[in-house]
């Protein structure tokens, strides 16, 4: 699958905005991302129609207009079906912050093929000194790289953290899942921290589910499974990670993938592909699941459960759950599969019974008086 932006009107494809998009494909970025933004430069390029601008070369104040535009605009309904009583809802700042972000990366592109002019570009960014830094960052001998180069146009907001889910959330989730392949989806992911894409790309040769895979050519003792990097998937999956890497698992994951292969084993179709998650209920049957289907899937979870569920809040749940048990940091980072450490930091959730629990630890002197 391939994205592309084109005219509303006449259908007519935008070279440059699909040049970009290709660009990205080309850097191996994954087809969730390209989709992402191919919608902010939809929004981008109509934006520049509806207000008789030139999306090549905007001006400051245009670009400005562009970030008020994107939080006090209110967002057209869900569907037709909601009651035009209901409250307008509008783009938060963060999400405008992704759409200028995105529309900043496109305008360099173009100005570095020519379609852009140097002066528009130039505009983009401005300096900024790092008076604070963050953990890890090299500012240099003598702070030299303390001042860099950030977007001119970004709102100010505050890092939210990462959405996670309670233990009790996660096991009623499986408990509320009629499909078997659902569950094991649900388990797995929240189980092992893999991402979505990663989960999709697996296939069943990546899937050691025996006590010794000695037989297997493959000398990792007890049930895991390995994560590798494929582009060439017929779902577009595609692991993040450009390194391999190996994940344990526990039985009750290796239970659940059994009832999942009794399952599949009911769709004739689903045995001619080597992909572990396929299509079962709807057609093409036996096709590899791709990043649509797996979001309906969690679409409906939500809607069972009352609750949001996504894919990447099991991630974040198993990373919580790790950091929380004392599991060293260095193992939760091969774990996740991160290249930097400071990937981690958003990861750490406290709740209020740890910081009950510090308080009554930090009044422990009265008891000795």
């Amino acid at each position: 699958m391939r994205w592309v932006v084109a005219d509303a009107r006449t259908f007519a494809l935008h070279a440059e905005a699909c040049a970009f998009l290709a660009g990205l494909r080309s850097k191996g970025r994954s087809p969730n991302t390209e989709r992402v933004y191919a919608g902010r430069l939809a929004l981008y390029l109509n934006y520049c129609a509806g207000h008789r601008l030139e999306w090549s070369c905007p001006s400051f104040m245009a670009l400005s207009g562009l970030q008020q535009w994107l939080v006090t605009t209110p967002l057209p309904a869900r569907s037709r079906r909601c009651p035009t009583t209901a409250a307008p809802r509008y783009r938060s700042q963060g999400t405008a912050n992704a759409v200028m972000t995105a529309v900043t990366d496109f305008l360099r592109f173009g100005a570095l093929h020519g379609w852009v002019p140097a002066q528009t570009a130039g505009l983009l960014s401005e300096p900024k000194f790092l008076r604070f830094l963050p953990a890890g960052y090299d500012a240099g001998e003598r702070g030299q790289w303390r001042q860099l180069q950030a977007s001119a146009f970004r709102f100010q907001v505050s890092e939210p953290g990462y959405e996670d889910l309670s233990p009790q959330q996660i096991r009623r989730m499986i408990a509320d899942t009629p499909r078997a392949r659902d569950r094991f989806l649900i388990a797995l992911l929240a189980a092992t921290g893999l991402r979505i894409g990663e989960a999709l790309g697996l296939h069943q040769e990546d899937l050691h589910f025996l006590a010794s895979s000695r037989s297997l050519g493959c000398p990792v003792q007890g049930p895991h499974l390995h994560v590798r990097r494929r582009t060439d998937n017929p779902n577009r999956a595609l692991a993040k990670s450009r390194h391999s890497r190996c994940l344990p698992v526990t039985p009750d994951i290796v239970a659940f993938y059994t009832d999942y292969q009794h399952e599949r084993n009911q769709v004739a179709q689903a045995a001619e592909t080597g992909m572990v998650f396929v299509n079962l209920f709807r057609p093409p049957l036996g096709r590899a699941m791709t990043y649509p289907n797996a979001k309906n899937v969690f679409d409906r979870l939500a809607r069972r459960a009352g609750h949001p569920a996504r894919p990447h809040m099991l991630r974040h749940s198993a990373a919580t759950h790790w950091l929380r048990e004392g599991v060293d940091r260095d193992v939760v980072q091969k774990l996740l599969g991160h290249a930097s450490p400071l990937s981690m930091d958003r990861y750490r959730h406290v709740d209020e019974s740890e910081t009950r629990a510090a308080v009554d630890r930090a009044q422990a002197w009265r008891e000795d008086q």
